[in-house]
């Protein structure tokens, strides 16, 4: 039995602001706007000179604020979580921020996975007496700063925190901890901490507007889609290695501590995570999903020939495949129907947590129009085909229509191997290309035909060139994780 340690916070969306009036109504609409993130939990902490106050609970972000809580949530400094767990029951106690009283008083949200959080959590409590409150990866890098703050070689001395201080402290985390990160922090009576892991693996953008006081507000967010919303002006992108720290004056340090040769942002991001009015690390959202229309016509086409494959629509699986489907019949000049209605109060299916919950769901979440699908040959379009249990379940939808013949293509390459930096599949027996080869992948999905993207074709349309993660295609992990087998262990009896 393998002991649980962490329940990881995976693909979250997570926001920071200092300097607004507004900073718990601004995080409030900052996390609605990244709520495709995570709708498992959701929760705001402000501080003012009375301390800090906090609002979470289990749900979307609008049902876990009322007007009555967020009245409570006073203060010009504030972080906010939208959550997205994957292994327990996302239990109330586990939700973020998390808060730690010493030194200072902290505050912290995190978007990521820790591989090595068991070894970590272990050596926090036997080496430096330190109980978890909670399963939460994040309360371990929580703890893990407070105590390179505690540590430093000279000592806090002083009732202010100054940058050396953070620096030294986040050093240690960049050397202690494994996985991806992105962490935004609140230091009560000092500022906001912003950092980014040294790959890079999760976003993390920086914006600022100027207040009619002529003061600067600062916000850091998952996406430059929620700093657009709230008037923020982007300045960058936190860099992979990056600290910021913005204090109580919105005076701003910034430092690159660790720079790694080339960075690794997670390809998933584009192809499926993000939302399409978002730009992240300089590509556009929605002109990459273009692109990877636009490539996947070129491997058609030659399909086309060479399987001979007659398609009369193309068709995309709401919603991420939408924007890739239309660029898709642009190219191939093939009518584009959108023929499978989604209904909009069924989650998204990739992030429910089990596949009996994925399987049922997809009668709920989609409808397709009999009445244009019959007798037709379909070409559906989805972002990316990762256990099959939706894939299959929608093409029997589609013959279950009338369809005459479903051919089914993916926007992203196969996906072989499990993703331990926060993408929800970190076991390799749940992949359905996972030692397959394409005959078999058809024939359990019931397709008369399955086209995937090829690595070049997602290469050149995300524009990153090598500066991406695709571990789950490759196997090229930029960090070691052996760790990652017993999270996949974890999980795995966590789902029985």
């Amino acid at each position: 039995m393998v002991e649980l340690c962490y329940n990881p916070d995976h693909m979250c969306g997570i926001v920071g602001l200092i300097g607004t009036p507004d900073a718990a109504r601004e995080a409030f609409l900052g996390l609605t706007t990244l709520q495709h993130r995570g709708q498992d939990a959701a929760g705001i902490l402000t501080y003012d000179s009375s301390g800090f106050h906090q609002v979470k609970n289990i749900g979307l972000v609008e049902s876990v604020f009322t007007r009555e809580n967020m009245s409570g949530l006073t203060g010009n400094l504030a972080v906010g979580h939208a959550r997205y767990s994957t292994i327990g029951k996302g239990d109330l106690i586990d939700c973020q921020p998390l808060l730690l009283s010493y030194p200072f008083g902290l505050g912290m949200v995190h978007n990521g996975n820790i591989v090595n959080c068991h070894q970590l959590s272990k050596e926090l409590r036997t080496q430096n007496r330190r109980h978890l409150l909670t399963h939460s990866d994040t309360e371990v890098v929580l703890n893990l700063f407070a105590e390179g703050l505690a540590g430093f070689p000279n000592g806090i001395g002083s009732s202010e925190l100054n940058f050396e201080h953070i620096c030294y402290s986040i050093s240690e985390i960049f050397k202690r901890v494994n996985g991806s990160y992105s962490i935004v922090t609140l230091v009560a009576d000092q500022g906001m901490v912003a950092f980014r892991d040294p790959f890079g693996i999760r976003p993390l953008i920086w914006g600022k507007k100027t207040l009619l006081n002529g003061r600067e507000a600062h916000m850091v967010a998952s996406e430059s889609v929620a700093l657009s919303f709230l008037g923020y002006q982007v300045v960058r992108d936190i860099l992979p290695g990056e600290v910021l720290f913005v204090d109580m004056d919105g005076k701003v340090w910034t430092k690159l501590l660790q720079k790694q040769k080339e960075a690794k942002h997670c390809m998933f991001e584009w192809v499926y995570f993000a939302s399409p009015e978002s730009e992240i690390d300089k590509t556009a959202v929605y002109g990459a999903r273009i692109q990877l229309g636009k490539s996947l016509a070129r491997l058609i086409k030659k399909q086309l020939v060479e399987k001979n494959i007659h398609a009369d629509l193309i068709v995309p699986i709401p919603e991420t495949s939408r924007i890739a489907a239309i660029a898709l019949a642009e190219e191939l000049a093939i009518p584009y129907r959108e023929v499978l209605i989604k209904n909009r109060y069924i989650k998204r299916t990739f992030i429910l947590d089990s596949q009996e919950k994925r399987q049922s769901a997809v009668n709920l979440k989609l409808s397709p129009v009999r009445s244009e699908i019959e007798g037709k040959k379909v070409i559906l379009v989805d972002d990316s085909i990762v256990r099959g249990t939706t894939s299959r379940k929608i093409i029997e939808l589609v013959r279950n229509a009338g369809a005459s013949e479903v051919y089914f293509v993916s926007t992203c390459p196969p996906i072989r191997k499990p993703c331990y930096y926060g993408i929800d599949f970190p076991v390799e027996s749940e992949l359905i290309a996972s030692g397959r080869e394409l005959p078999t992948i058809e024939k359990e999905l019931g397709a008369d035909a399955v086209i995937y993207q090829d690595i070049e074709g997602l290469r050149q349309s995300l524009g990153n060139s090598n500066q991406l993660c695709m571990a789950c295609l490759n196997g090229a992990y930029p960090t070691n994780v052996a760790s990652g087998l017993q999270f996949a262990s974890a999980r795995k009896v966590d789902r029985q």
